[in-house]
């Protein structure tokens, strides 16, 4: 593990994997204020307040386009990365984040709920491309005895976005009314920090070499990445790979979907990160607040408690990027799901047992956390790692199109829908996050093969 190889993997994920964290909880706590806007914009503007209904999907709105933004990003990625390259891409990606806060940070002077809505949209444009584009550049410079860890970091870096979310919106630090604009502009920081260095580092080789046929400059990149003369063996392994894509182009998203001989990879795919965001991890970073206050904790204690399992997060985290190349990836993303599908169903019992027993308030905290922990051990990295690792690279690109968009798809439907679900199933909303958690880990224990130091060549050799 040399600097630079370090070095840009901290830069990418603290400028744009932690942004995606911080974007998807950063709602959360000033959910009443940006409510208390909207009615009173809304007033000034027509006369009369907005109905309770109107209000809660007009919120949910703002809530959910975050992830519509993210299935537009999603869908560029392929267009993006072949036209500038990965690390190209991720530089121009950072001027999404300077106009998105440019609008949400004067939203407020200006009386324009419109202009939350488009920076929200537009933030989810950055997080769409980057979801992708992070974990495919850090996967083709990464060795084969590093991909696991280099893989997880991003995913770190988001539950550290989420984590400082938490922190920011608590009442002694932007938690108040007239600070909530600058606690959703806030992003321009770390999006400007990576702008200004991402240019210092080379592309990645194995882009440079075998799509652009650059063996100078794939020779050099891998000089500097990994720090020694001898790259001979690296550029071998991707020479064969290149020769084996000789007579197949860059494949399209219906190409993929068409091709029998990765079949499996896809579907593993698209498993893996619907169920990912169908495990309702959503639907606990979005409105972390209202289900801790439905649970039965203190309001004034609530902004504390959530900070907390912010902090249990970021452990999780850790957790998981010092053990994959230790314990593999499917027995984390499996033990992760299954901790999950078992705290949902707690979640469940604990409310219908809440009145008979108050001390169950607890239980639901404790399951809470549960779902975090077990999402940030292996589901928060795992599947965006083993898109990279299923597939050539021929089909790469197009895999992360198809998982980015069910990934953004999904995590719009339950933004969306949550609150209306919540209202109309009470407590039994959790069994279904439940179901879809136990369903994708029994899925990836029959079906997905092991990827730890294993070359491209032989984990597609492993599913022929």
């Amino acid at each position: 593990l040399t600097f630079p190889l370090l070095s840009v993997t901290l830069l990418v994920s603290f400028g744009s994997s932690m942004l995606y964290g911080y974007n998807l909880a950063v709602v959360n706590s000033p959910a009443v204020h940006i409510k208390a806007f909207y009615n009173a914009t809304w007033s000034q503007r027509y006369g009369h307040g907005l109905a309770p209904s109107l209000l809660t999907l007009l919120y949910s709105l703002t809530v959910s386009i975050f992830a519509l933004g993210g299935l537009v990003g999603s869908l560029l990625v392929g267009v993006l990365v072949e036209r500038y390259g990965r690390n190209g891409t991720l530089s121009r990606s950072a001027l999404l984040v300077l106009l998105a806060s440019g609008f949400m940070g004067f939203s407020r002077e200006l009386g324009s709920p419109e202009m939350v809505i488009i920076g929200r949209s537009i933030t989810g444009l950055h997080s769409g491309i980057c979801l992708s584009v992070v974990p495919l550049y850090l996967g083709e410079i990464a060795l084969k005895n590093l991909r696991g860890f280099l893989g997880l970091m991003p995913s770190i870096f988001i539950c550290l976005g989420v984590f400082f979310a938490q922190v920011l919106g608590l009442p002694e630090l932007l938690g108040e009314d007239r600070f909530w604009p600058l606690s959703l502009s806030v992003v321009v920081v770390p999006a400007s920090l990576q702008l200004l260095l991402l240019h210092c580092f080379p592309e990645s080789p194995r882009y440079l070499l075998i799509e652009r046929n650059d063996v100078c400059g794939a020779t050099e990149a891998l000089h500097r990445f990994l720090g020694t003369p001898d790259v001979q063996d690296v550029i071998e392994e991707m020479k064969e790979e290149q020769r084996s894509l000789s007579s197949v182009e860059m494949v399209s998203v219906w190409q993929l979907l068409r091709d029998r001989s990765v079949r499996w990879q896809t579907l593993s795919v698209v498993v893996v990160n619907a169920g990912m965001q169908l495990s309702g991890i959503d639907a606990i970073w979005f409105y972390t607040n209202i289900i801790f206050e439905n649970a039965g904790i203190p309001v004034s204690q609530i902004p504390y408690t959530t900070v907390g399992t912010g902090a249990i997060e970021v452990v999780a985290g850790l957790i998981g990027c010092f053990t994959i190349e230790k314990l593999g990836r499917r027995p984390l993303i499996i033990t992760g799901f299954c901790a999950m599908g078992i705290c949902s169903a707690g979640i469940t019992v604990s409310l219908l047992l809440q009145t008979a027993l108050p001390w169950m308030r607890y239980v639901s905290v404790a399951c809470v956390v549960g779902i975090i922990a077990g999402f940030c051990v292996g589901p928060a990295g795992v599947p965006f790692l083993m898109t990279a690792e299923l597939f050539t690279q021929s089909h790469r690109p197009a895999a992360y199109i198809v998982g980015g968009s069910l990934n953004w798809l999904c995590n719009f439907t339950v933004g969306f829908v949550f609150p209306f679900l919540q209202m109309s199933a009470g407590a039994f909303c959790y069994l279904v996050f439940c179901s879809v958690c136990l369903l994708v880990a029994l899925y990836v224990y029959l079906v997905i093969p092991e990827t730890k130091n294993k070359t491209f060549m032989e984990i597609s050799h492993i599913f022929a």
